[in-house]
Protein backbone atom coordinates (compact mmCIF):
# COMPACT_ATOMS: atom_id res chain seq x y z
CA UNK A 1 0.00 0.00 0.00
CA UNK A 2 1.55 3.27 -1.07
CA UNK A 3 2.04 6.07 1.42
CA UNK A 4 0.60 8.72 -0.90
CA UNK A 5 -2.88 7.29 -0.38
CA UNK A 6 -2.71 7.75 3.35
CA UNK A 7 -3.91 10.70 5.33
CA UNK A 8 -1.84 12.20 8.11
CA UNK A 9 -4.14 10.53 10.65
CA UNK A 10 -3.54 7.15 9.05
CA UNK A 11 0.21 7.71 9.05
CA UNK A 12 0.22 8.48 12.76
CA UNK A 13 -1.82 5.39 13.61
CA UNK A 14 -0.12 3.10 11.09
CA UNK A 15 1.04 -0.19 12.54
CA UNK A 16 4.39 -1.70 11.55
CA UNK A 17 4.37 -4.16 8.64
CA UNK A 18 6.53 -7.10 7.65
CA UNK A 19 9.72 -6.12 5.80
CA UNK A 20 8.69 -8.57 3.08
CA UNK A 21 5.97 -11.07 2.28
CA UNK A 22 8.49 -13.83 2.90
CA UNK A 23 8.71 -12.89 6.58
CA UNK A 24 4.97 -13.37 6.99
CA UNK A 25 5.05 -16.72 5.19
CA UNK A 26 8.05 -18.02 7.14
CA UNK A 27 6.61 -16.77 10.44
CA UNK A 28 3.37 -18.65 9.76
CA UNK A 29 5.32 -21.80 8.83
CA UNK A 30 7.47 -21.53 11.97
CA UNK A 31 4.34 -21.08 14.10
CA UNK A 32 2.40 -23.95 12.52
CA UNK A 33 5.25 -26.45 12.25
CA UNK A 34 5.89 -26.93 15.94
CA UNK A 35 5.82 -29.48 18.71
CA UNK A 36 2.25 -30.27 17.68
CA UNK A 37 3.65 -31.91 14.53
CA UNK A 38 6.42 -33.79 16.31
CA UNK A 39 4.54 -35.29 19.25
CA UNK A 40 0.88 -34.26 19.26
CA UNK A 41 -0.01 -35.47 15.75
CA UNK A 42 1.70 -38.90 16.08
CA UNK A 43 0.22 -39.38 19.56
CA UNK A 44 -3.27 -38.39 18.40
CA UNK A 45 -2.95 -40.85 15.52
CA UNK A 46 -1.54 -43.43 17.95
CA UNK A 47 -4.61 -43.08 20.21
CA UNK A 48 -7.09 -43.21 17.33
CA UNK A 49 -6.02 -46.35 15.54
CA UNK A 50 -2.96 -45.21 13.60
CA UNK A 51 -3.78 -45.09 9.90
CA UNK A 52 -7.51 -44.85 10.57
CA UNK A 53 -6.89 -41.32 11.80
CA UNK A 54 -5.40 -40.10 8.53
CA UNK A 55 -8.65 -40.05 6.57
CA UNK A 56 -10.63 -38.05 9.19
CA UNK A 57 -7.67 -35.70 9.55
CA UNK A 58 -7.44 -34.99 5.81
CA UNK A 59 -11.23 -34.57 5.55
CA UNK A 60 -11.30 -32.20 8.53
CA UNK A 61 -8.33 -30.32 7.12
CA UNK A 62 -10.24 -29.50 3.93
CA UNK A 63 -13.65 -28.92 5.52
CA UNK A 64 -12.55 -27.12 8.70
CA UNK A 65 -8.80 -26.45 8.90
CA UNK A 66 -8.19 -24.70 5.59
CA UNK A 67 -11.46 -22.68 5.59
CA UNK A 68 -10.87 -21.35 9.13
CA UNK A 69 -7.17 -20.69 8.44
CA UNK A 70 -7.91 -18.69 5.29
CA UNK A 71 -10.78 -16.82 6.97
CA UNK A 72 -8.64 -15.73 9.94
CA UNK A 73 -5.75 -14.52 7.80
CA UNK A 74 -8.17 -12.65 5.52
CA UNK A 75 -9.97 -10.76 8.27
CA UNK A 76 -6.67 -9.98 9.99
CA UNK A 77 -5.17 -8.49 6.84
CA UNK A 78 -8.37 -6.67 5.90
CA UNK A 79 -8.72 -4.94 9.28
CA UNK A 80 -5.00 -4.49 10.13
CA UNK A 81 -5.89 -5.12 13.77
CA UNK A 82 -4.97 -7.64 16.46
CA UNK A 83 -7.73 -10.04 17.61
CA UNK A 84 -9.27 -8.03 20.46
CA UNK A 85 -9.49 -4.83 18.43
CA UNK A 86 -10.60 -6.68 15.30
CA UNK A 87 -13.69 -8.15 16.94
CA UNK A 88 -14.38 -4.90 18.80
CA UNK A 89 -14.47 -3.07 15.44
CA UNK A 90 -16.53 -5.77 13.75
CA UNK A 91 -19.12 -5.32 16.53
CA UNK A 92 -18.38 -4.26 20.13
CA UNK A 93 -20.34 -7.21 21.50
CA UNK A 94 -17.80 -9.56 19.87
CA UNK A 95 -14.71 -8.09 21.56
CA UNK A 96 -14.58 -10.91 24.11
CA UNK A 97 -13.95 -13.52 21.39
CA UNK A 98 -10.51 -12.02 20.77
CA UNK A 99 -9.84 -11.72 24.50
CA UNK A 100 -10.80 -15.36 25.02
CA UNK A 101 -8.49 -16.46 22.21
CA UNK A 102 -5.55 -14.61 23.75
CA UNK A 103 -6.31 -16.19 27.14
CA UNK A 104 -6.32 -19.65 25.58
CA UNK A 105 -3.11 -19.25 23.61
CA UNK A 106 -1.39 -17.67 26.60
CA UNK A 107 -2.16 -20.77 28.64
CA UNK A 108 -0.67 -22.99 25.94
CA UNK A 109 2.34 -20.67 25.68
CA UNK A 110 3.36 -21.38 29.31
CA UNK A 111 4.30 -25.01 28.60
CA UNK A 112 6.51 -25.24 25.60
CA UNK A 113 27.97 -40.95 25.85
CA UNK A 114 23.96 -40.58 25.72
CA UNK A 115 22.25 -40.87 29.12
CA UNK A 116 19.11 -42.42 27.64
CA UNK A 117 20.97 -45.24 25.84
CA UNK A 118 21.88 -47.32 28.89
CA UNK A 119 19.93 -48.63 31.86
CA UNK A 120 20.65 -47.76 35.48
CA UNK A 121 19.94 -50.20 38.32
CA UNK A 122 17.67 -47.75 40.15
CA UNK A 123 15.36 -47.62 37.12
CA UNK A 124 14.33 -51.28 37.42
CA UNK A 125 11.81 -52.94 39.72
CA UNK A 126 10.33 -56.37 40.38
CA UNK A 127 7.50 -55.52 37.98
CA UNK A 128 9.52 -54.17 35.04
CA UNK A 129 12.79 -54.70 33.20
CA UNK A 130 14.87 -51.89 31.67
CA UNK A 131 16.14 -52.67 28.17
CA UNK A 132 19.20 -50.75 26.94
CA UNK A 133 19.44 -49.53 23.35
CA UNK A 134 20.55 -52.31 21.04
CA UNK A 135 19.76 -55.05 23.60
CA UNK A 136 16.91 -57.54 23.71
CA UNK A 137 14.55 -58.18 26.58
CA UNK A 138 15.78 -60.93 28.93
CA UNK A 139 12.70 -61.70 31.01
CA UNK A 140 9.49 -62.20 29.02
CA UNK A 141 7.41 -62.73 32.22
CA UNK A 142 7.59 -59.06 33.32
CA UNK A 143 7.05 -55.74 31.54
CA UNK A 144 9.94 -54.53 29.37
CA UNK A 145 10.54 -50.76 29.23
CA UNK A 146 13.17 -49.06 27.08
CA UNK A 147 15.99 -47.14 28.75
CA UNK A 148 14.90 -44.06 26.77
CA UNK A 149 11.47 -44.01 28.40
CA UNK A 150 12.83 -44.60 31.89
CA UNK A 151 15.45 -41.90 31.39
CA UNK A 152 12.72 -39.42 30.40
CA UNK A 153 10.33 -40.23 33.27
CA UNK A 154 12.85 -40.91 36.06
CA UNK A 155 15.93 -38.80 35.28
CA UNK A 156 14.45 -35.80 33.47
CA UNK A 157 10.91 -35.28 34.78
CA UNK A 158 11.37 -37.09 38.10
CA UNK A 159 7.71 -37.82 37.45
CA UNK A 160 5.23 -38.67 40.18
CA UNK A 161 1.99 -40.57 39.62
CA UNK A 162 0.13 -39.05 42.59
CA UNK A 163 -0.35 -35.30 43.11
CA UNK A 164 -2.98 -35.43 45.84
CA UNK A 165 -0.38 -34.04 48.24
CA UNK A 166 0.82 -31.39 45.78
CA UNK A 167 2.81 -31.22 42.56
CA UNK A 168 6.16 -30.65 44.28
CA UNK A 169 8.84 -28.02 43.78
CA UNK A 170 10.35 -26.98 40.42
CA UNK A 171 13.46 -28.91 39.39
CA UNK A 172 16.50 -26.62 39.44
CA UNK A 173 18.05 -27.91 36.20
CA UNK A 174 14.81 -27.70 34.25
CA UNK A 175 14.12 -24.25 35.71
CA UNK A 176 17.45 -22.99 34.40
CA UNK A 177 16.69 -24.36 30.93
CA UNK A 178 13.24 -22.77 31.12
CA UNK A 179 14.84 -19.42 31.95
CA UNK A 180 17.23 -19.76 29.00
CA UNK A 181 14.28 -20.49 26.69
CA UNK A 182 12.31 -17.42 27.74
CA UNK A 183 15.47 -15.29 27.53
CA UNK A 184 16.02 -16.38 23.93
CA UNK A 185 12.37 -15.65 23.18
CA UNK A 186 12.75 -12.18 24.66
CA UNK A 187 15.78 -11.42 22.45
CA UNK A 188 13.90 -12.56 19.32
CA UNK A 189 10.78 -10.52 20.09
CA UNK A 190 12.53 -7.50 21.62
CA UNK A 191 11.29 -5.33 18.72
CA UNK A 192 8.11 -7.22 17.91
CA UNK A 193 7.75 -8.39 14.32
CA UNK A 194 10.65 -6.20 13.26
CA UNK A 195 13.02 -8.59 15.01
CA UNK A 196 11.02 -11.85 14.95
CA UNK A 197 10.49 -11.58 11.18
CA UNK A 198 14.23 -11.72 10.57
CA UNK A 199 14.56 -14.93 12.61
CA UNK A 200 11.58 -16.57 10.87
CA UNK A 201 13.58 -17.99 7.96
CA UNK A 202 15.84 -20.04 10.23
CA UNK A 203 13.00 -21.00 12.58
CA UNK A 204 10.94 -22.34 9.65
CA UNK A 205 13.60 -24.11 7.55
CA UNK A 206 16.00 -25.63 10.09
CA UNK A 207 13.46 -28.09 11.64
CA UNK A 208 12.38 -29.30 8.19
CA UNK A 209 15.95 -30.27 7.29
CA UNK A 210 16.44 -32.19 10.55
CA UNK A 211 13.07 -33.97 10.21
CA UNK A 212 13.98 -35.21 6.73
CA UNK A 213 17.37 -36.41 7.99
CA UNK A 214 15.75 -38.38 10.83
CA UNK A 215 13.19 -39.86 8.43
CA UNK A 216 15.93 -41.21 6.16
CA UNK A 217 17.69 -42.79 9.14
CA UNK A 218 14.50 -44.22 10.62
CA UNK A 219 13.44 -46.21 7.55
CA UNK A 220 16.76 -48.09 7.69
CA UNK A 221 16.17 -49.40 11.25
CA UNK A 222 15.19 -53.03 11.70
CA UNK A 223 11.48 -53.46 12.35
CA UNK A 224 10.65 -49.88 11.36
CA UNK A 225 8.45 -51.07 8.49
CA UNK A 226 6.03 -52.70 10.95
CA UNK A 227 5.59 -49.41 12.79
CA UNK A 228 5.10 -47.44 9.59
CA UNK A 229 2.52 -49.94 8.34
CA UNK A 230 0.71 -49.69 11.68
CA UNK A 231 0.58 -45.92 11.17
CA UNK A 232 -0.58 -46.05 7.55
CA UNK A 233 -2.89 -49.10 7.62
CA UNK A 234 -6.50 -47.90 8.02
CA UNK A 235 -8.68 -49.48 10.69
CA UNK A 236 -12.00 -48.72 9.04
CA UNK A 237 -14.10 -49.52 12.12
CA UNK A 238 -12.60 -46.47 13.83
CA UNK A 239 -14.16 -44.14 11.24
CA UNK A 240 -17.59 -44.51 12.84
CA UNK A 241 -16.25 -43.30 16.20
CA UNK A 242 -17.16 -39.60 16.68
CA UNK A 243 -14.16 -39.29 19.03
CA UNK A 244 -11.81 -39.83 16.09
CA UNK A 245 -13.38 -36.94 14.17
CA UNK A 246 -13.29 -34.70 17.23
CA UNK A 247 -9.58 -35.41 17.69
CA UNK A 248 -8.97 -34.77 13.99
CA UNK A 249 -10.53 -31.31 14.24
CA UNK A 250 -8.70 -30.39 17.45
CA UNK A 251 -5.43 -31.54 15.90
CA UNK A 252 -6.08 -29.16 12.99
CA UNK A 253 -6.64 -26.36 15.48
CA UNK A 254 -3.47 -27.05 17.42
CA UNK A 255 -1.23 -27.73 14.44
CA UNK A 256 -2.39 -24.81 12.28
CA UNK A 257 -2.69 -22.42 15.26
CA UNK A 258 -6.23 -21.49 14.24
CA UNK A 259 -8.69 -20.11 16.82
CA UNK A 260 -5.74 -18.76 18.80
CA UNK A 261 -5.64 -15.17 17.53
CA UNK A 262 -2.07 -15.60 16.30
CA UNK A 263 -3.00 -15.88 12.62
CA UNK A 264 -5.17 -12.78 12.82
CA UNK A 265 -2.33 -10.91 14.49
CA UNK A 266 0.33 -12.01 11.99
CA UNK A 267 -1.90 -11.20 8.99
CA UNK A 268 -2.72 -7.76 10.43
CA UNK A 269 0.89 -6.72 9.74
CA UNK A 270 0.57 -7.47 6.00
CA UNK A 271 0.17 -4.86 3.33
CA UNK A 272 -3.50 -4.51 2.42
CA UNK A 273 -3.15 -6.09 -1.03
CA UNK A 274 -0.85 -8.97 -0.02
CA UNK A 275 -1.70 -12.33 -1.63
CA UNK A 276 -2.76 -14.00 1.60
CA UNK A 277 -4.63 -16.77 -0.25
CA UNK A 278 -1.38 -18.13 -1.69
CA UNK A 279 0.34 -18.09 1.69
CA UNK A 280 -2.60 -19.79 3.44
CA UNK A 281 -2.52 -22.66 0.93
CA UNK A 282 1.26 -23.04 1.21
CA UNK A 283 1.30 -23.12 5.01
CA UNK A 284 -1.60 -25.55 5.42
CA UNK A 285 -0.07 -27.91 2.83
CA UNK A 286 3.44 -27.82 4.32
CA UNK A 287 2.03 -28.32 7.81
CA UNK A 288 0.17 -31.45 6.72
CA UNK A 289 3.20 -32.91 4.95
CA UNK A 290 5.37 -32.23 8.00
CA UNK A 291 2.86 -33.96 10.28
CA UNK A 292 2.87 -37.02 8.03
CA UNK A 293 6.69 -37.10 7.92
CA UNK A 294 6.81 -36.82 11.69
CA UNK A 295 4.21 -39.56 12.10
CA UNK A 296 6.07 -41.93 9.79
CA UNK A 297 9.33 -41.24 11.63
CA UNK A 298 7.81 -41.70 15.08
CA UNK A 299 6.02 -44.92 14.17
CA UNK A 300 9.10 -46.21 12.37
CA UNK A 301 11.02 -45.85 15.62
CA UNK A 302 8.14 -47.43 17.56
CA UNK A 303 8.31 -50.39 15.19
CA UNK A 304 12.03 -50.71 15.88
CA UNK A 305 11.48 -50.46 19.64
CA UNK A 306 8.73 -53.09 19.46
CA UNK A 307 11.10 -55.37 17.54
CA UNK A 308 13.78 -54.90 20.20
CA UNK A 309 11.42 -55.40 23.15
CA UNK A 310 9.60 -58.30 21.43
CA UNK A 311 6.17 -56.70 21.89
CA UNK A 312 3.46 -55.24 19.66
CA UNK A 313 3.78 -51.68 18.34
CA UNK A 314 0.87 -50.38 20.43
CA UNK A 315 2.54 -51.72 23.60
CA UNK A 316 5.83 -49.88 23.18
CA UNK A 317 5.19 -46.64 25.07
CA UNK A 318 3.03 -46.51 28.21
CA UNK A 319 1.32 -43.15 27.97
CA UNK A 320 1.83 -40.71 25.16
CA UNK A 321 2.08 -37.04 24.38
CA UNK A 322 5.58 -35.70 24.74
CA UNK A 323 6.93 -39.19 25.44
CA UNK A 324 6.68 -40.04 21.76
CA UNK A 325 9.11 -37.21 20.99
CA UNK A 326 11.31 -37.41 24.07
CA UNK A 327 11.49 -41.21 24.14
CA UNK A 328 11.24 -42.45 20.56
CA UNK A 329 13.37 -39.83 18.79
CA UNK A 330 16.27 -39.97 21.30
CA UNK A 331 16.20 -43.75 21.04
CA UNK A 332 16.50 -43.52 17.26
CA UNK A 333 19.43 -41.12 17.50
CA UNK A 334 21.30 -43.37 19.92
CA UNK A 335 21.18 -46.10 17.24
CA UNK A 336 23.00 -44.01 14.65
CA UNK A 337 26.31 -45.64 13.78
CA UNK A 338 28.02 -42.44 12.70
CA UNK A 339 28.40 -39.28 14.85
CA UNK A 340 25.29 -39.89 16.99
CA UNK A 341 26.35 -37.00 19.25
CA UNK A 342 25.97 -34.60 16.32
CA UNK A 343 22.46 -35.81 15.54
CA UNK A 344 21.58 -35.57 19.24
CA UNK A 345 22.60 -31.92 19.26
CA UNK A 346 20.70 -31.24 16.04
CA UNK A 347 17.60 -33.08 17.28
CA UNK A 348 17.29 -31.22 20.57
CA UNK A 349 18.16 -27.99 18.80
CA UNK A 350 15.28 -28.76 16.43
CA UNK A 351 12.88 -29.27 19.35
CA UNK A 352 14.08 -26.02 20.85
CA UNK A 353 13.61 -24.15 17.56
CA UNK A 354 10.15 -25.68 17.05
CA UNK A 355 9.06 -24.53 20.49
CA UNK A 356 10.47 -21.04 19.99
CA UNK A 357 8.86 -20.71 16.55
CA UNK A 358 5.42 -21.56 17.93
CA UNK A 359 5.84 -19.48 21.07
CA UNK A 360 6.82 -16.34 19.16
CA UNK A 361 3.28 -16.06 17.81
CA UNK A 362 1.85 -16.16 21.32
CA UNK A 363 4.34 -13.59 22.57
CA UNK A 364 3.83 -11.16 19.70
CA UNK A 365 0.04 -11.58 19.88
CA UNK A 366 0.03 -10.57 23.55
CA UNK A 367 2.52 -7.79 22.82
CA UNK A 368 0.31 -6.45 20.02
CA UNK A 369 -2.78 -6.45 22.25
CA UNK A 370 -0.97 -4.56 25.01
CA UNK A 371 0.63 -2.06 22.59
CA UNK A 372 -2.77 -1.18 21.12
CA UNK A 373 -3.91 -0.16 24.62
CA UNK A 374 -0.60 1.42 25.73
CA UNK A 375 1.07 2.55 22.47
CA UNK A 376 3.69 4.71 24.22
CA UNK A 377 5.29 1.77 26.06
CA UNK A 378 8.48 0.48 24.41
CA UNK A 379 8.29 -2.93 22.74
CA UNK A 380 11.10 -4.38 24.80
CA UNK A 381 9.40 -3.45 28.09
CA UNK A 382 6.26 -5.31 27.05
CA UNK A 383 8.18 -8.30 25.70
CA UNK A 384 10.23 -8.53 28.90
CA UNK A 385 7.10 -8.46 31.06
CA UNK A 386 5.41 -11.17 28.95
CA UNK A 387 8.48 -13.41 29.07
CA UNK A 388 8.85 -12.94 32.83
CA UNK A 389 5.22 -13.90 33.45
CA UNK A 390 5.58 -16.86 31.06
CA UNK A 391 8.67 -18.07 32.92
CA UNK A 392 7.00 -17.84 36.32
CA UNK A 393 3.94 -19.75 35.18
CA UNK A 394 6.17 -22.24 33.36
CA UNK A 395 7.81 -23.26 36.64
CA UNK A 396 4.65 -25.24 37.39
CA UNK A 397 5.46 -27.63 34.54
CA UNK A 398 8.98 -28.49 35.74
CA UNK A 399 7.72 -29.94 39.01
CA UNK A 400 7.33 -33.73 39.53
CA UNK A 401 3.58 -33.38 39.02
CA UNK A 402 3.89 -30.83 36.25
CA UNK A 403 2.77 -33.20 33.52
CA UNK A 404 -0.66 -33.45 35.15
CA UNK A 405 -0.92 -29.66 34.97
CA UNK A 406 0.25 -29.70 31.34
CA UNK A 407 -2.40 -32.24 30.37
CA UNK A 408 -5.09 -30.16 32.09
CA UNK A 409 -4.03 -26.83 30.55
CA UNK A 410 -3.59 -28.42 27.12
CA UNK A 411 -7.10 -29.86 27.25
CA UNK A 412 -9.03 -26.90 28.62
CA UNK A 413 -7.08 -23.93 27.20
CA UNK A 414 -5.34 -25.55 24.25
CA UNK A 415 -8.18 -27.67 22.89
CA UNK A 416 -11.61 -27.21 24.49
CA UNK A 417 -11.62 -23.40 24.74
CA UNK A 418 -10.39 -22.76 21.15
CA UNK A 419 -13.02 -25.22 19.91
CA UNK A 420 -15.81 -23.29 21.63
CA UNK A 421 -14.43 -19.89 20.58
CA UNK A 422 -14.00 -20.86 16.93
CA UNK A 423 -17.72 -21.75 16.85
CA UNK A 424 -18.53 -18.26 18.13
CA UNK A 425 -16.07 -16.86 15.59
CA UNK A 426 -17.71 -18.68 12.67
CA UNK A 427 -21.22 -17.78 13.80
CA UNK A 428 -20.27 -14.11 14.24
CA UNK A 429 -18.36 -13.69 10.98
CA UNK A 430 -20.09 -16.11 8.63
CA UNK A 431 -23.68 -16.16 9.86
CA UNK A 432 -24.09 -12.74 11.46
CA UNK A 433 -21.80 -10.44 9.48
CA UNK A 434 -22.41 -12.77 6.55
CA UNK A 435 -20.33 -14.78 4.11
CA UNK A 436 -21.53 -12.49 1.31
CA UNK A 437 -19.95 -9.52 3.07
CA UNK A 438 -16.77 -11.50 3.74
CA UNK A 439 -16.49 -12.44 0.06
CA UNK A 440 -16.97 -8.80 -0.99
CA UNK A 441 -14.26 -7.75 1.47
CA UNK A 442 -11.88 -10.32 -0.03
CA UNK A 443 -12.76 -9.30 -3.59
CA UNK A 444 -12.08 -5.65 -2.78
CA UNK A 445 -8.83 -6.39 -0.95
CA UNK A 446 -7.30 -9.08 -3.17
CA UNK A 447 -9.11 -8.32 -6.45
CA UNK A 448 -10.18 -11.96 -6.82
CA UNK A 449 -13.54 -13.66 -6.56
CA UNK A 450 -13.99 -16.24 -3.83
CA UNK A 451 -14.62 -19.75 -5.15
CA UNK A 452 -17.66 -21.88 -4.36
CA UNK A 453 -15.60 -24.23 -2.15
CA UNK A 454 -14.92 -21.45 0.35
CA UNK A 455 -18.46 -20.07 0.16
CA UNK A 456 -20.09 -23.44 0.86
CA UNK A 457 -17.66 -24.31 3.66
CA UNK A 458 -18.03 -20.94 5.40
CA UNK A 459 -21.80 -20.83 4.96
CA UNK A 460 -22.75 -24.38 5.89
CA UNK A 461 -20.22 -27.18 6.20
CA UNK A 462 -17.62 -25.76 8.59
CA UNK A 463 -19.98 -24.21 11.18
CA UNK A 464 -22.29 -27.25 11.21
CA UNK A 465 -19.42 -29.72 11.62
CA UNK A 466 -17.95 -27.68 14.46
CA UNK A 467 -21.28 -27.46 16.28
CA UNK A 468 -22.07 -31.17 15.83
CA UNK A 469 -18.66 -32.34 17.04
CA UNK A 470 -18.68 -29.93 20.00
CA UNK A 471 -22.09 -31.20 21.13
CA UNK A 472 -20.79 -34.77 20.87
CA UNK A 473 -17.77 -33.81 22.96
CA UNK A 474 -20.00 -32.44 25.73
CA UNK A 475 -22.27 -35.49 25.73
CA UNK A 476 -19.45 -38.06 25.74
CA UNK A 477 -16.96 -36.37 28.06
CA UNK A 478 -14.85 -38.79 30.10
CA UNK A 479 -12.41 -38.31 33.00
CA UNK A 480 -9.17 -36.65 31.86
CA UNK A 481 -6.06 -38.81 32.19
CA UNK A 482 -2.30 -38.34 32.16
CA UNK A 483 -1.31 -41.61 30.54
CA UNK A 484 -3.06 -44.24 32.64
CA UNK A 485 -3.46 -42.00 35.70
CA UNK A 486 -6.62 -39.92 36.19
CA UNK A 487 -6.25 -36.17 36.72
CA UNK A 488 -7.35 -35.24 40.30
CA UNK A 489 -10.74 -33.58 40.73
CA UNK A 490 -9.22 -30.42 42.21
CA UNK A 491 -7.09 -29.91 39.10
CA UNK A 492 -10.15 -30.57 36.93
CA UNK A 493 -11.98 -27.82 38.79
CA UNK A 494 -9.12 -25.45 37.99
CA UNK A 495 -9.36 -26.47 34.34
CA UNK A 496 -13.10 -25.83 34.21
CA UNK A 497 -12.58 -22.46 35.90
CA UNK A 498 -10.05 -21.45 33.25
CA UNK A 499 -12.42 -22.58 30.51
CA UNK A 500 -15.28 -20.59 32.05
CA UNK A 501 -13.07 -17.52 32.29
CA UNK A 502 -12.26 -17.79 28.58
CA UNK A 503 -15.72 -18.61 27.24
CA UNK A 504 -17.37 -15.85 29.31
CA UNK A 505 -15.08 -13.15 27.91
CA UNK A 506 -17.67 -12.02 25.30
CA UNK A 507 -20.29 -11.56 28.04
CA UNK A 508 -17.87 -9.76 30.36
CA UNK A 509 -16.68 -7.37 27.65
CA UNK A 510 -20.26 -6.71 26.54
CA UNK A 511 -21.22 -5.77 30.12
CA UNK A 512 -18.19 -3.48 30.33
CA UNK A 513 -19.18 -1.82 27.03
CA UNK A 514 -22.75 -1.24 28.20
CA UNK A 515 -21.51 0.20 31.49
CA UNK A 516 -18.96 2.58 29.92
CA UNK A 517 -21.61 3.80 27.44
CA UNK A 518 -24.49 4.00 29.93
CA UNK A 519 -24.93 7.74 29.33
CA UNK A 520 -26.39 7.12 25.87
CA UNK A 521 -29.12 4.95 27.39
CA UNK A 522 -29.39 1.18 27.63
CA UNK A 523 -31.26 0.62 24.34
CA UNK A 524 -28.89 2.83 22.35
CA UNK A 525 -25.86 1.19 23.96
CA UNK A 526 -27.18 -2.24 22.96
CA UNK A 527 -27.72 -1.01 19.38
CA UNK A 528 -24.17 0.34 19.29
CA UNK A 529 -22.77 -2.95 20.58
CA UNK A 530 -24.49 -4.77 17.70
CA UNK A 531 -23.40 -2.32 15.01
CA UNK A 532 -20.90 -3.09 12.21
CA UNK A 533 -20.29 0.61 11.47
CA UNK A 534 -16.68 0.57 12.75
CA UNK A 535 -15.70 -2.33 10.49
CA UNK A 536 -13.58 -1.76 7.42
CA UNK A 537 -10.01 -1.13 6.23
CA UNK A 538 -7.90 0.95 8.60
CA UNK A 539 -6.90 3.45 5.91
CA UNK A 540 -9.59 6.14 5.51
CA UNK A 541 -9.25 6.37 1.70
CA UNK A 542 -9.48 2.61 1.31
CA UNK A 543 -12.47 2.58 3.65
CA UNK A 544 -14.30 5.11 1.46
CA UNK A 545 -13.54 3.12 -1.71
CA UNK A 546 -14.62 -0.10 0.02
CA UNK A 547 -18.00 1.37 0.97
CA UNK A 548 -18.62 2.55 -2.59
CA UNK A 549 -17.59 -0.88 -3.89
CA UNK A 550 -20.08 -2.66 -1.60
CA UNK A 551 -22.91 -0.30 -2.53
CA UNK A 552 -22.25 -0.96 -6.22
CA UNK A 553 -22.18 -4.74 -5.72
CA UNK A 554 -25.40 -4.62 -3.70
CA UNK A 555 -27.14 -2.68 -6.46
CA UNK A 556 -26.00 -5.28 -9.01
CA UNK A 557 -27.47 -8.10 -6.93
CA UNK A 558 -30.82 -6.44 -6.20
CA UNK A 559 -31.29 -5.30 -9.80
CA UNK A 560 -31.56 -8.88 -11.07
CA UNK A 561 -35.07 -9.32 -9.59
CA UNK A 562 -34.25 -12.91 -8.65
CA UNK A 563 -35.85 -14.59 -5.64
CA UNK A 564 -33.93 -14.81 -2.36
CA UNK A 565 -33.43 -18.57 -2.79
CA UNK A 566 -32.08 -18.26 -6.34
CA UNK A 567 -29.70 -15.47 -5.27
CA UNK A 568 -28.36 -17.64 -2.44
CA UNK A 569 -27.79 -20.63 -4.72
CA UNK A 570 -26.00 -18.48 -7.29
CA UNK A 571 -23.89 -16.97 -4.52
CA UNK A 572 -22.85 -20.36 -3.13
CA UNK A 573 -21.91 -21.54 -6.62
CA UNK A 574 -19.98 -18.30 -7.23
CA UNK A 575 -22.17 -17.40 -10.20
CA UNK A 576 -22.69 -13.82 -11.35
Amino acid sequence: MSTDTMSSEDTISERPTWNSGGEFLMSCIAMSIGLGNVWRFPFTAYENGGGAFLLPYIVCLFLVGKPVYYLETVIGQFSSKQPVELYAHLAPILKGIGAGQILGVSGVGTYYYFPWAHCKPEWESDMSECVSVGKAAKNRSIQSISSSELWYTNAVLKQTTDINNGIGLPDLQLSIFLLVTWSVLFLITIKGIRSSGKAAYFLALFPCVIMCTLLIRTVTLEGSVNGILYFLKPQWKMLVEPKVWYNAITQCFFSLAIASGNLVMYASYNCFTHNVYRDAMIVTTIDTITSLISGITIFGVLGNLAHTLKVEVNDVVSGGGAKLAFVSYPDAISRFKHVPWLFAILFFAMLFVLGIGSLIGTNVCALSAIKDVYPMVEDWYVSAAICLVGFLFGLVYVTPGGEFVLVTVDYFLGTFLPFALVILEMLAICWWYGVENVCLDIEFMCERRVGSYWRICWSLITPLILIAVFVYCLLSMQPLKNGKYEVPKMLMMVGWSLFALGILQPVLHWIIFLFTNRKMGFKQAVRESLSFKSWGPQNSYLRADWRQFKVKRLEEVTSTNKSWFVRKIKFLLSMR
